[in-house]
C-alpha cells in the first residue's frame, strides 16, 4: 500500500508568518490562468476579436474575486450551512479551508458577467475564451487538497495499486471500522488499522487532477484551437468538468457532515448534474444558432 508523505501544510515560516501550500496553489492556478490565455492570442481566430494581455490581466482580477468569494459562499451555503449559521464569524476563518468549485464557478459567472458588460462584450465571448484557461488551475487545486492530506477518497480493497494510506484520516476510519465490521473482517482492515492508524483509501484528489484537471484541459484546449460556434467552447467546458466530477465522486468520501444524498449520490454529484444538462442544453443551442461548426467565437 501507498502510504501519503504527510507533508507539512506550511510551506515557507517567515517569522510570524506562515506560507501555506493551498494558498500557493491558488497562485499557481492564476499564473497557470495567464499563461494559457496569453497562448489563446495567438490564435488568429482569437486575436481578429480584439483580445489583448490587458484584457486577461483585468480578467484575471475579476476572476480571483469570483472565485474566492464564491468558493467560499458556495461552501457555507451547499456543504456547512446549519453550522456558519449558528458560528458567523467562522465565515471568514478562510485559512482553515472550506472551497466549493460549484460556488466558485457561480461566483466567477457572475464575475465575467461584469467584466463583459464594462469591455461592451457578450457573456458568452468572455465565458468561451476562459474556459482553457480554467482546468489546470483546477488540477493546482486538487494537488493543494492532496498536500494537506485532505478530502481524500473512499475506503478501498488493500491490495488495489492505488490505495493509499492517509493519516489524517484515523478518526473516519475508526468510525468507518466500527459502521462496516464485515466488510472490515473481509479485508483484513482491522489488522491494518492496529498496525498502521489508517485505512487503505481512493487517494481521490489525484482522480480529479487528471480528469478534472489535465484531461479536461486537453479536450478543451484542443476543440477551442479551432473556430467554434459562440458558446460550444463554454458548454463543453461544463460537461467535461461535470462528468469528471460526478465520475470522482464515487470514489470520494462524501462529506461526514453530509454523507450520501438521495439515490446515494453525494452532494458534488448533485452539483455536478445541472452543470452536464446545462452544458448539453448550450451545445446544443450553440450549433443550432449557428448553423454551421465553422461560425468564430472567442
Amino acid at each position: 500500500m501507498l502510504i501519503h508523505p504527510n507533508f507539512d501544510p506550511v510551506a515557507l515560516h517567515l517569522g510570524p508568518l506562515a506560507v501555506r501550500w493551498y494558498g500557493l496553489m491558488y497562485l499557481v492556478a492564476f499564473i497557470c490562468a495567464i499563461v494559457v490565455g496569453r497562448l489563446r492570442l495567438r490564435f488568429p481566430h482569437v486575436a481578429a476579436q480584439g483580445w489583448s494581455a490587458k484584457d486577461i490581466d483585468d480578467m484575471l482580477f475579476y476572476g480571483v474575486l469570483g472565485t474566492i468569494l464564491g468558493g467560499r459562499i458556495g461552501y457555507v451555503l451547499f456543504y456547512k450551512a446549519s453550522y456558519y449559521f449558528a458560528n458567523p464569524l467562522d465565515i471568514f476563518k478562510v485559512w482553515q479551508g472550506g472551497m466549493s468549485f460549484h460556488g466558485g464557478f457561480l461566483g466567477v459567472t457572475l464575475a465575467m458577467i461584469l467584466f463583459a458588460y464594462q469591455r461592451k462584450r457578450t457573456w458568452l465571448q468572455v465565458t468561451d475564451f476562459v474556459a482553457p484557461m480554467v482546468p489546470l488551475g483546477l488540477a493546482a487545486g486538487r494537488l493543494g487538497n492532496f498536500i494537506n492530506g485532505e478530502l481524500w477518497g473512499r475506503v478501498t480493497d488493500p491490495n488495489a495499486p492505488w490505495a493509499m494510506l492517509f493519516p489524517n484520516a484515523i478518526n473516519e476510519d475508526a468510525t468507518w471500522l466500527a459502521g462496516h465490521p464485515r466488510e472490515a473482517a473481509q479485508y483484513g482492515l482491522f489488522d491494518i488499522f492496529q498496525r498502521y492508524h489508517a485505512l487503505p483509501r481512493h487517494p481521490s484528489q489525484l482522480y480529479e487532477i487528471a480528469l478534472e484537471g489535465l484531461l479536461l484541459f486537453v479536450v478543451v484546449w484542443t476543440f477551442a484551437r479551432k473556430p467554434r460556434p459562440l458558446g460550444a467552447a463554454s458548454g463543453l467546458f461544463m460537461i467535461g468538468y461535470g462528468i469528471a466530477r460526478f465520475t470522482v465522486e464515487f470514489a470520494r468520501e462524501p462529506d461526514d457532515y453530509l454523507g450520501l444524498l438521495k439515490f446515494g449520490l453525494s452532494m458534488g454529484q448533485w452539483l455536478s448534474l445541472p452543470m452536464i444538462l446545462v452544458g448539453v442544453g448550450l451545445m446544443a443551442w450553440s450549433y443550432k444558432r449557428a448553423g454551421q461548426p465553422r461560425a468564430v467565437s472567442g
